[in-house]
């Protein structure tokens, strides 16, 4: 298979051993060993390791410890090697605990065990799979679902409902699967979460290249996935949902579509379960500049990416400096002569000295020889950016509008970021007192950097401007001061469209409800995947599933598809056509989602940014737990819903 192949047994002699131990992620090595050799001895409280944030080298482990941890490794491999790789049975759920306690250095409550055990998939089990078909609970009622995109929601929700036996058919506007890693080609795009914790639960990929793979990778990927799990032939693509109107007698969807290869072919497919996967992240934002179509030269916006244009011994300027900004401005700065970069908000960078590295030959190795090895090193990354970061965005009592921080952890954080970003500017001030926020971190998304971005800035062609622009001319750019920059491209990395969900599609409920004036610009929905009027109709990254220091969106998006298919079969065993969350219900939960968001940085920081809609609410992210989530997903309770 093309994703989840085979652990391999071990052939190399022990110095190919040795070699590979010294690329190894050592705490996660020896779980791995307890758990395939059955010998629990190997997890020595001495080489336990004493921290789990990822930023610590090898969970904190000294040098020495690091050195016998390894000598250890190699004395257990090579003896299960020559013992014939046989691997021990599974632990028993105490076993798994005790190796999950060892890791993290303290007792894991008891209420994470059932989520972890089901985000490792130990022995290749897929425990979010539906445990049910439709010819079992009702072979002979028609139930047909719609899927809206062919990216990682859309995929994902593909392969579920084909498990559980209900016919669907996916609908993408492209030309391939992807969704946003189709679209953004820009040089240099890739993801900010280690691709170990980037990927489906059940689709453990052990041969990432990459720390944090490129967008031609995770494309791949998920191509990969759509083939394996047999969802490929499913997708129409080059296809574009119109509308979608719910007929209330008959309790269906009418999905117009337009397709063909000038779009001028459309038609009506009708289905009892629409499922939006359009994600958030797919419309480009351009700026309301006065003058924004005058200029002569060309312009683009970073996800309609030209890569016709070439950029050598040009002056080109970049509007923007966000996650993706940040990303493609090292690429342009090393093809231009000359690079203005207009900043209007600096960010917050962490340092992550991974990022743009392979992942080394050894611990290649390693994964592809040593059973529940994957396991263990996904568990390790899924905890280090799991719930125990929470306090350091919370929001103290004694907060202040206009504060650095909002509170004890939040100032932690700012002294851990500012100091590293000063220590990487402390040679050039005159950047330094343009690059450091003055506002709490996580107010808007921190961005990943390994030390390209500051190197890039010192660049002697390089200018960072932070005069805000006051219009765009023929020419180029002029800045509030007066000031007209020549240039002769305009490249605009200034995000997305994020808190318009679902446009620019129609979408009419029960009693004639149209779900753009329902939300009126602020979208809302129950758990981010019901709303009230529009029975059968799901999200899928819906509002509020957005997660900022915790947690992967491939993990969000697997809870929700796990809650839509248990919709589904709440429906098939129960008899009903339909199901209408209750607007008591909706509007409960939104209530609370919005006083969680009051409690977290970027809830009450005012710096402008993609989480939040013109009213100002946060209309993108989840201010509680992963745990939280998870339970909330887990079933479909009929009391939340109207059931027709």
């Amino acid at each position: 298979m093309a994703i989840s192949r085979a652990i391999e047994p071990i052939p190399d002699d022990d110095e190919a051993i040795r070699r590979a131990l010294a690329d190894a992620h050592l705490p996660s090595l020896l779980p791995a060993l307890a758990q395939i050799t059955g010998d629990h001895s190997l997890l020595r409280k001495d080489l336990m390791p004493d921290t789990i944030v990822a930023a610590a080298e090898q969970g904190g482990l000294s040098r020495e410890a690091q050195a016998e941890v390894r000598e250890l490794a190699l004395e257990t491999l090579s003896a299960w090697r020559d013992a014939g790789s046989s691997v021990a049975p599974p632990p028993s759920p105490e076993g798994v605990r005790g190796m999950m306690d060892y890791m993290v250095g303290k007792q894991v409550s008891d209420e994470y065990i059932p989520l972890l055990l089901e985000e490792l998939a130990f022995a290749d089990e897929d425990a979010r799979a539906p445990a049910w078909r439709k010819d079992e609970i009702d072979a002979g009622r028609e139930f047909r679902a719609v899927i809206i995109g062919a990216g990682m929601s859309g995929i994902l929700a593909a392969i579920r409902l084909k498990q559980a036996g209900v016919p669907f058919v996916v609908v993408e506007k492209n030309a391939d699967v992807g969704g946003t890693w189709f679209e953004n080609t820009y040089p240099g795009a890739r993801v900010d979460s280690s691709n170990h914790a980037y990927s489906y639960s059940f689709a453990q990929k052990l041969d990432w290249p990459y720390h944090h793979s490129t967008q031609e990778v995770l494309l791949k990927y998920f191509r990969d996935c759509a083939e394996e799990f047999g969802v490929l032939g499913d997708i129409r693509f080059n296809t574009e949902v119109v509308s979608a109107e719910f007929d209330e007698a008959r309790c269906v969807w009418a999905v117009k579509v337009r397709g063909g290869a000038g779009g001028e072919v459309e038609e009506t497919i009708e289905c009892e379960a629409l499922i939006s996967a359009v994600g958030q992240l797919n419309r480009p934002k351009y700026p309301d500049f006065p003058g924004i179509g005058s200029f002569e030269g060309p312009w683009f916006h970073s996800a309609e990416w030209n890569h016709d244009l070439d950029l050598s011994g040009k002056t080109v300027a970049v509007i923007g400096t966000g996650a993706s900004a940040s990303q493609f401005i090292p690429n342009v700065a090393a093809a231009a002569a000359e690079l203005r970069v207009f900043q209007r908000t600096p960010n917050w960078y962490v340092a992550v000295p991974t990022y743009h590295e392979q992942v080394a030959e050894g611990m290649q190795w390693l994964l592809g020889h040593v059973p529940t090895y994957a396991q263990w090193y996904r568990f390790w990354l899924f905890w280090a950016i799991s719930d125990g970061l929470l306090p350091m965005v919370a929001v103290d009592d004694d907060w202040q509008p206009g504060d650095l921080t909002v509170g004890a952890g939040n100032r932690e954080l700012r002294d851990m970021l500012a100091t590293s970003m000063t220590a990487q500017f402390e040679d050039r001030p005159d950047l330094l007192e343009k690059v450091i926020p003055t506002y709490p971190p996580a107010s808007k998304r921190i961005v990943l950097d390994n030390g390209i971005w500051p190197a890039t800035l010192k660049r002697e062609h390089v200018q960072l401007i932070s005069e805000s622009i006051r219009e765009i001319t023929p020419r180029g750019i002029v800045t509030e001061d007066g000031e007209e920059h020549a240039v002769d491209v305009i490249i605009y990395g200034t995000g997305f469209q994020a808190s318009r969900f679902l446009t620019p599609m129609k979408v009419v409920g029960r009693g004639g409800a149209d779900l753009h004036e329902q939300w009126a610009g602020d979208a809302r929905a129950y758990l981010g995947i019901t709303i009230p009027n529009f029975p059968n109709f799901f999200c899928l990254y819906g509002p509020n599933t957005n997660i900022v220091v915790n947690g992967s969106i491939v993990y969000f998006s697997e809870c929700e598809v796990q809650y839509v298919l248990e919709c589904i079969r709440l429906l098939l065993e129960g008899g009903h056509r339909g199901l209408d969350c209750k607007q008591s219900v909706h509007d409960a939960y939104n209530e609370r989602i919005d006083a969680g968001n009051l409690k977290v940085a970027w809830g009450v920081s005012n710096v402008p940014s993609w989480y939040k809609s013109a009213s100002g609410r946060v209309a993108q992210n989840w201010p509680f737990t992963l745990l939280e989530y998870w339970q909330q997903t887990k079933r479909a309770d009929p009391a939340d819903y109207v059931l027709l």
